[in-house]
């Protein structure tokens, strides 16, 4: 079967081979945005008492990294989807908390509540692809991404979505954005030369992938943000089950149900979790199930480009993206097309 012809109209692919282009478009966008400036060092100012950041799902994803970077700079953030924010834990949004809520399209349902509710008790950042959203145009101040129209599952705006968040953290940590952008510069061709092998990344796949059922996307730090857009995407544009979780957290519990018919991706991380991750790998063949290594050691489709450490949770989606054009031809199903679900949801 040839792929490249029966899916010559997969918008889903089309907007996976688009990721490189939409990241340019991305990084000047950021390279010009200056409306921003006056909250620049606001965070080391401790302007606010804490930092809620929000989204549903990958756009809930994408917070991970920016997460632990305030973490780690003494600060107080908050990770929460935004469902249970205006449900369940409205008590975090008060005058001395910053909301940065995400979503590429800036209009789902959770994020309009959200905005009707919070813009007047707190300030908002909405970090979106959409400028003519509410949360671009009510929120307090807005990062716009310009990724570019996405058609099906979400695959360019999440990769913008994560460079605009760590572009963020260095602005309201008053640190220099120059040196974030240049390296996901030099990214934009190595993933472009990744992405332009997806046959042969497909076919190298598609009998590794036989007879699987289940599929665990697992990492550990930043890169817990792939693997709960890896299991989410995966769901959506396959069909198959399949769950995003930390790498410690797939040990206590679904490590049971390893055989013969379960994958697990295991995403090596930075330089403190790859041991981990490495073993993880091991046990999980040594239980009977298969599993693989996505590194920039790697070999093959899983050996991603190699690039800055902040840059890494970007390039890790690429060998997820080529598991969802694998199981769906398998299935012989065209990857990322909604049967039940929409682009944007509307109802809770």
């Amino acid at each position: 079967m040839d792929l490249a012809v029966t899916w010559r109209e997969c918008s889903y692919l089309h907007d996976l081979i688009e990721q490189p282009d939409a990241l340019s478009r991305t990084i000047t966008a950021l390279a010009d945005e200056h409306s921003l400036d006056p909250l620049a060092g606001a965070l080391c100012g401790a302007r606010w008492r804490r930092v809620v950041l929000t989204g549903m799902g990958s756009s809930y994803w994408a917070c991970r990294p920016l997460y632990l970077r305030l973490l780690k700079d003494g600060l107080t953030p908050v990770m929460v989807e935004t469902s249970e924010l205006i449900h369940y834990e409205r008590d975090w949004l008060t005058p001395d908390t910053l909301v940065i809520a995400v979503s590429q399209s800036g209009r789902s349902v959770e994020i309009v509540r959200l905005l009707d509710y919070a813009r007047e008790r707190c300030e908002i950042i909405g970090v979106t692809n959409t400028p003519d959203s509410p949360l671009a145009t009510q929120s307090t101040a807005a990062v716009l991404t310009d990724a570019g129209a996405e058609h099906t599952v979400s695959c360019k705006t999440y990769l913008a979505t994560l460079l605009a968040l760590d572009w963020l953290g260095d602005l309201l940590s008053g640190e220099d954005r120059a040196p974030l952008l240049e390296q996901a510069r030099a990214a934009v061709e190595p993933m472009r030369a990744y992405l332009s092998e997806w046959p042969a990344h497909v076919g190298e796949l598609m009998p590794a992938l036989e007879g699987v059922n289940d599929i665990f996307i697992v990492g550990r730090g930043p890169s817990i943000s792939a693997a709960g857009t890896g299991g989410l995407i995966l769901k959506e544009s396959t069909h198959y089950h399949a769950e995003g979780l930390s790498a410690a957290a797939f040990r206590h519990g679904p490590f049971e149900m390893l055989s013969d018919a379960v994958f697990v991706l295991v995403l090596e991380g930075d330089a403190r979790s790859a041991p981990f991750s490495r073993k993880l790998v091991d046990d999980i063949r040594e239980a009977g199930g298969r599993s693989a290594l996505v590194s920039a050691t790697a070999e093959g489709i899983f050996r991603i480009p190699e690039c800055a450490e902040r840059i890494q949770p970007l390039m890790e989606m690429l060998p997820v993206e080529m598991l969802t054009l694998a199981l769906a031809a398998i299935k012989g199903r065209e990857p990322g097309r909604f049967e039940r679900a929409t682009k944007v949801t509307e109802v809770e």
